[in-house]
């Protein structure tokens, strides 16, 4: 065994963006793409002499090849031991886990989430800190900075680690251990619900669809739904992670999940649907001719989490990001608990968490979590609605009319243009950005502006600033409209436009949600000068 130092040169200054490093699967695979940016991680968190990683991700292509490079470069770093899922696998939530239940300094998790995979789509890569979160900004800052200067990576020439057996081997004199990906997290849900209320309620004859998309969370699933609580074989489709996720897109939404949709809206469906993304820390769910939004899943948790044992004591506070819906502050209000609004970004919420200041958190793009873990975790929030469902015998349907009745509806969608020319898209942002303080006061399709502004975050806990986090224009009557541009894709630019109106009359609760926003949209697009930037008549999709 030899450890090598490769002279290198920078490829290109490759900044991590909140989920990591995202690019096309066959740039990570170009000469010294991957180790120079393995290098510049490990340069940026100050060095990994001595230290203990977990490393694992979501199967997709290239996904192994790359933790061999990985091990190898951890080895010759001088790292003291690596802790990696069984074939590579592991989802972002059980990551964390496994980062905080064995005392880890960091991990490497290898996902692009959502993203589709395989040889001509998208592959990634993100650190996690010691508390099992998504590094800090300063620390990814620290990984751009190295990037843009690296000149050499070390690496150890030897044989290949099998991943597939689980058990203890050596890299040099770096201990690596191949564990169960699913055991550890498996128990940690066990100590969080009640399992034999949520077995009772299959045994009741409750029936369930849970679409793993050819993803992370298969063995999960089955492991958990199946084998542990009792849910019928087949309950579970889709549940055998593939490289390219069987060609599709692993994104829990109505429109990459149709197959779902159609089976929960069809004669016979079950009486609960849900689903989950590329690395296991998104989840869709859906009811018997019902769809719940991400951000009334989130309200409805926190109104009912202390029906479930790892949350009976009560929410110390709650968090969404800005774009989330305001359904969950409403709750919290009744509640008497803190509620943040947070730029879009888990790490954010880590700092909440790690503080005591709040117990669950949740996206608009249909992450939600707590403070078990450091992640948003799909597969537990599906776990939390069973729970709640076998303590109210309530339908889906039922529990988010009461929800509404009690605190009115907040109807919601997300309008994402996708692939746009980059170059457009910031110049319509600019320009708007330019416009804002002129809006208030101004109509636009009938509706009053009421407020126009920038949104800027200042962290309770560590005192930094974050500017620059989405532009928000609020109209009379509870409407709202943000515009923000997403760094999850790897091609172009997407623009993604948050659309929100509040209802409080109960006869207005059954109106379809394109109806409902139908103002809004239309003041929208308006004020943006969409079109005109774009060129675009229309989303690519509607959430």
């Amino acid at each position: 065994m030899q450890i090598k130092t490769v002279q290198t040169q920078p490829i290109e200054g490759q900044k991590p963006g909140t989920s990591g490093l995202r690019k096309k699967t066959k740039v990570f695979m170009g000469p010294h793409y991957l180790e120079n940016y393995v290098q510049a991680t490990f340069d940026g968190v100050g060095g990994v002499e001595g230290r203990t990683l977990v490393v694992g991700g979501d199967g997709r292509y290239f996904n192994d090849r790359a933790i061999q490079v990985i091990l190898r470069m951890a080895a010759a770093n001088g790292a003291a031991q690596c802790i990696i899922g069984q074939g590579g696998i592991l989802s972002t939530p059980a990551a964390s886990h496994l980062i905080r239940l064995r005392g880890a300094d960091g991990g490497l998790i290898l996902s692009a989430s959502h993203n589709p995979g395989g040889p001509d789509e998208d592959f990634g890569l993100k650190y996690n800190g010691p508390n099992g979160g998504p590094a800090t900004e300063g620390v990814t800052d620290k990984i751009f900075a190295r990037t843009k200067v690296i000149d050499s990576y070390r690496i150890m020439q030897t044989h290949e680690v099998d991943l597939d057996t689980i058990g203890k081997t050596q890299v040099g004199a770096m201990a690596v251990e191949i564990v169960d990906p699913v055991v550890d997290y498996a128990a940690l849900m066990e100590t969080l619900f009640d399992f034999g209320k949520i077995r009772a309620l299959f045994a009741g004859g409750f029936t369930m669809r849970f679409d793993a998309m050819h993803a992370v969370t298969g063995p999960y699933a089955r492991a958990i739904l199946e084998e542990t609580l009792g849910a019928p074989e087949g309950t579970v489709i889709n549940g055998i992670p593939l490289p390219d996720f069987g060609g599709g897109h692993p994104d829990p939404n109505p429109i990459w999940a149709k197959p779902l949709m159609d089976e929960m809206y069809g004669a016979g469906a079950p009486d609960f649907g849900a689903a989950s993304d590329g690395d296991g820390d998104r989840n869709m769910i859906v009811g018997r001719n019902a769809y719940v939004t991400p951000s009334d899943s989130l309200a409805l948790l926190a109104a009912k989490a202390h029906l479930a044992p790892g949350y009976k004591a009560g929410l110390a506070g709650v968090a969404r990001s800005m774009p989330t819906s305001g359904a969950v502050d409403r709750v919290a209000e009744k509640l008497g608990v803190a509620c943040y609004e947070t730029p879009t970004g888990w790490k954010f919420f880590g700092n909440l968490l790690d503080a005591g200041k709040a117990t669950l958190c949740g996206e608009e793009s249909a992450g939600t979590g707590s403070s078990h873990v450091r992640e948003k975790d799909g597969l537990w929030a599906v776990l939390l609605w069973l729970n709640i469902l076998a303590e109210t015998g309530q339908s889906v349907s039922e529990l988010m009319t009461d929800l509404w009745s009690e605190y009115g509806r907040c109807y919601y969608s997300r309008h994402d243009f996708e692939d746009v020319d980059a170059a457009k898209a910031e110049a319509m942002v600019a320009e708007l950005r330019a416009k804002l303080p002129s809006l208030v006061g101004s109509q636009h399709a009938g509706l009053t502006v009421s407020y126009a502004d920038e949104f800027s975050y200042d962290d309770p806990v560590d005192g930094s600033h974050s500017a620059a986090q989405g532009l928000r224009i609020g109209f009379e009557g509870g409407g709202r409209a943000v515009f923000r541009l997403s760094g999850t894709g790897t091609v172009g630019a997407t623009i993604r436009v948050y659309l929100e109106q509040v209802e409080t009359d109960p006869t207005a609760f059954d109106q379809p949600t394109a109806q409902a926003l139908s103002k809004i949209t239309e003041a929208a697009l308006t004020i943006s000068d969409l079109k005109r930037h774009t060129g675009r008549d229309a989303p690519n999709v509607i959430t």
